[in-house]
């Protein structure tokens, strides 16, 4: 039987606009989704939008819109932009959807039957940006009076009545699961953060308010709208189904992983398990946080004008250039910055001379050389030997990097490959012995085809409209793409369609003048 893999991003919120920051989570998670279907597995990939809590109506407001019109319309540009970035979503998911909300209350009901929920009081201070409240310990006054939460979220206080949740009652049980799966939150540093937060002590959590409208109501007290975040989580499970047990894509719970952005690893790794244990539901096997972007060394702001809409560097550059840089760049989960000489060099270096020259240079061979067919397999010398060895173990090294969510590690192991094909192909001349040795000219081209299939098998998830094209250019067959087909070799004499650039180098603008 197919086993499966469910994976998820965070659903983004619609007070603004979807920026780089976005994109890249959604394509770390689409490039997990497609290794997992070509590994062989029934994959349900999930993300959509948060729309409730009092920011998004204040939005609205600000706007001159109606709350739904406002939401409807970002909602819609956060699923343009996963659209134009190769995201291969299976469901998209929208709290103002009437399966969710059906969903979020049923969670609500099972944890308040369980004892876990009761009404109060809530006085403190809150975060309207955050949608947050901080303990007392935790606030900080500026220099200029105001004071402001760890984020930096001007707080103010708040009195209203609230349900609360007995967090403080999962104490113990969340620290026993993080030492006894250390895989449950990624990266390590990620993990020591919420070690130490929940080691601090929780305090039992709000999670409604009343001074709002916007959000799901509260089962049988609609004076009361669910907590953001208690209605936000809850729609990994109303996309499958929930609360009916026993419908088909419930199958996928729980997830593999929830991957999603270090700026709300606190409310995945401590509230969301919490929730999960109260209702007697199994918890995600594992929640990994990646880094943020800086632009140009400078951190992203609406006020210094700097935030980058992902489609403009698409429309420039190209998508796959694109989705190749952002988890190239820097070790997946740790920060990066985003600057364009970065972007030309890896496009230029690595897409273009490593790989595409690569490409061309042993496809025109054969086109020129061998009739545009693909040369028979023959018994090799050592150093044939040893290229396709180390292609072959691709296969099984991004298993486990992807396996880990080590994403840049994997493009690295490909990318050793790669240079290794170049060096082979500097070694052997194959151009050379056309004159001198056809015959093993025809061999060496045939073990430059070989690892090139495997190095465009695998780079499918990375970069799949490329490599889609680099593989037809390889005669390898639609049902031909998979891993499980990498250990079928391509028949002899199979016609090869004319070879094409995959990645032309980038000149800027005024070089070209």
């Amino acid at each position: 039987m197919t086993s499966r893999y469910y994976v998820t991003t965070p659903i983004y919120y619609v007070n603004g606009a979807p920026h780089i920051g976005h994109a890249y989570t959604s394509i770390a998670a689409d490039v997990i989704a497609r290794f997992q279907r070509l590994d062989g597995k029934e994959v349900l990939f999930l993300t959509g939008t948060d729309e409730h809590g009092q920011k998004v109506e204040q939005a609205a407001q600000a706007a001159g819109t109606g709350t739904q019109e406002f939401t409807d319309r970002i909602s819609a540009d956060f699923r343009a932009m996963a659209d134009a970035m190769g995201i291969s979503y299976d469901d998209y998911i929208r709290t103002t959807e009437p399966r969710h909300k059906q969903a979020a209350q049923a969670l609500w009901r099972k944890v308040q039957e369980n004892g876990h929920i009761y009404l109060g009081a809530y006085e403190g201070w809150y975060a309207l940006r955050d949608e947050s409240f901080y303990g007392e310990d935790e606030i900080v006054t500026r220099a200029d009076g105001v004071k402001v939460a760890p984020t930096g979220a001007p707080v103010e206080w708040v009195r209203e009545p609230s349900y609360f949740f007995k967090l403080s009652a999962f104490e113990d049980k969340l620290l026993e699961l993080y030492e006894q799966h250390p895989e449950f939150i990624g990266p390590a540093g990620r993990r020591s953060e919420v070690v130490s937060f929940v080691k601090q002590g929780l305090r039992d959590l709000s999670i409604s308010r009343t001074s709002f409208k916007w959000g799901v109501p509260v089962p049988n007290d609609p004076d009361h709208v669910m907590y953001v975040w208690f209605d936000a989580l809850t729609n990994y499970l109303s996309a499958l189904g929930y609360p009916d047990l026993d419908a088909p894509k419930m199958a996928f719970w729980p997830a593999n992983v929830h991957v999603v952005g270090k700026d709300i690893i606190r409310f995945h790794a401590v509230f969301w398990p919490a929730f999960l244990m109260a209702a007697g539901l199994e918890l995600p096997r594992s929640v990994f946080a990646n880094g943020w972007w800086t632009i140009e060394g400078e951190k992203m702001s609406k006020s210094i004008g700097n935030v980058v809409d992902p489609r403009e560097l698409v429309s420039e550059f190209g998508l796959d250039p694109i989705r190749f840089f952002l988890l190239r760049e820097v070790p997946f989960g740790g920060d990066s910055d985003l600057n364009r000489r970065s972007i030309i060099n890896r496009l230029n270096i690595e897409l273009a001379n490593d790989l595409g020259n690569l490409a061309q240079r042993t496809l025109t061979q054969i086109a020129r050389n061998c009739g545009g067919a693909l040369p028979a397999r023959v018994e090799g010398t050592e150093d044939d030997q040893a290229l396709l060895a180390q292609a072959s173990l691709l296969p099984n090294l991004l298993r486990g990097q992807i396996g880990r969510f080590a994403l840049t590690d994997g493009l690295e192991e490909v990318w050793k490959v790669i240079r290794a094909c170049n060096s082979y192909i500097d070694r052997q001349a194959p151009w050379a012995l056309r004159k001198t040795d056809p015959e093993r000219m025809a061999a060496v081209l045939r073990v430059l085809h070989d690892a090139m299939r495997v190095i465009g098998t695998v780079l499918q998830p990375y970069m799949p409209g490329t490599m889609d094209k680099l593989l037809t250019q390889l005669g390898v067959e639609t049902g031909e793409r998979d891993f499980a087909a990498l250990d079928r070799p391509l028949p002899a004499g199979r016609a090869l369609p004319a070879p094409q650039g995959l990645f032309p180098r980038y000149v800027e603008p005024e070089e070209k003048a």
